[in-house]
């Protein structure tokens, strides 16, 4: 295969790639957490050397507990995600990855967004692990809210549904953002490649 010139190529939407039965347990796993297991999205700022929300007290909320016991069969389901993505490229210079991250957990309550961003995550590197971020795993447990839109390029909405996995290049050219949450709660999760 030669190189597409069009972004939209690299990004790939598995439709239904995970059992929605999973979803449903991981959800309700999730909100059996009391509040101490969630904390507001943050980010680095390289500018100022601090932790900061982008959106203010409108940010999402994530969690990294190990208290969900259906964590392991996600993480197992998205090595196939992976797996499948670069094989479908198939790029002879692009035919492997070191590793990807544990899976973060994110809820969108009612008026709760992510804001626009690229996936350039520093904290992935801790002197252990070494390298840059090259994919963006995203995996959608739930549809049965209102608006809470995934956005990409400013103006592309790509519609997940209930265990619709998403894959895309963690670079500056795909920025992306979550829309706020009009009714119920939005479950995800995600995981970055390098």
């Amino acid at each position: 295969l030669s190189m597409k010139k069009n972004l939209l190529a690299y990004i790939k939407h598995y439709k239904s790639f995970i059992d929605k039965k999973m979803c449903d347990q991981t959800i309700k796993q999730l909100k059996s957490l009391d509040n101490s297991g969630w904390s507001e999205h943050t980010f680095y700022d390289s500018k100022t050397n601090t932790i900061k929300t982008r959106s203010g007290n409108k940010e999402l909320s994530v969690c990294y507990s190990n208290k969900i016991l259906n964590k392991k069969i996600l993480m197992d389901k998205l090595w196939e995600g992976i797996h499948k993505y670069i094989t479908q490229l198939n790029f002879s210079w692009f035919d492997s990855w070191n590793g990807y991250t544990e899976i973060r957990f994110n809820k969108y309550s009612k008026n709760k967004k992510m804001a626009m961003h690229c996936d350039h995550i520093q904290s992935m590197f801790d002197g252990k692990r070494k390298g840059v971020p090259l994919l963006s795993v995203l995996g959608l447990l739930n549809d049965d809210y209102e608006w809470g839109e995934f956005i990409i390029f400013e103006k592309k909405e790509i519609k997940l549904k209930k265990g619709d996995l998403l894959i895309f290049p963690s670079l500056f050219l795909y920025p992306h953002r979550v829309e706020p949450v009009k009714k119920g709660t939005r479950y995800s999760f995600i995981s970055w490649v390098w």
